[in-house]
């Protein structure tokens, strides 16, 4: 395998894993009645958002008695992402 692919699947190995946390700290902010207004949480809504609003509009079971599972299907789908990519391109782990 080409250095540039390998490169390019470490960063995007390296993007998975950052917005995996950005997921896991916004669903544990959410517990808490965070301010709207700080720029942190202003970023992790903005980053997660989308993405949830999107799993919650094509899979609505996953909002049920005012529990938002939404961040753990993401969750999941990032997982499975990095272990086909992995299993693809098990060189750039290297």
């Amino acid at each position: 395998m080409g250095p540039i692919i390998q490169g390019i699947v470490f960063i995007l190995l390296q993007i998975l894993f950052l917005y995996k946390w950005v997921v896991i700290i916004s669903a544990l902010i959410s517990w808490v009645r965070p301010d709207p207004y700080n720029p942190v949480v202003r970023f992790l809504r903005g980053a997660t958002e989308p993405v949830f609003y999107r799993i919650r509009r094509w899979m609505p079971f996953v909002y049920v008695s005012g529990v938002d599972l939404s961040p753990i299907v993401v969750l999941l789908g990032i997982i499975f992402l990095e272990i086909v990519i992995k299993g693809y391109f098990p060189l750039a782990m290297m």
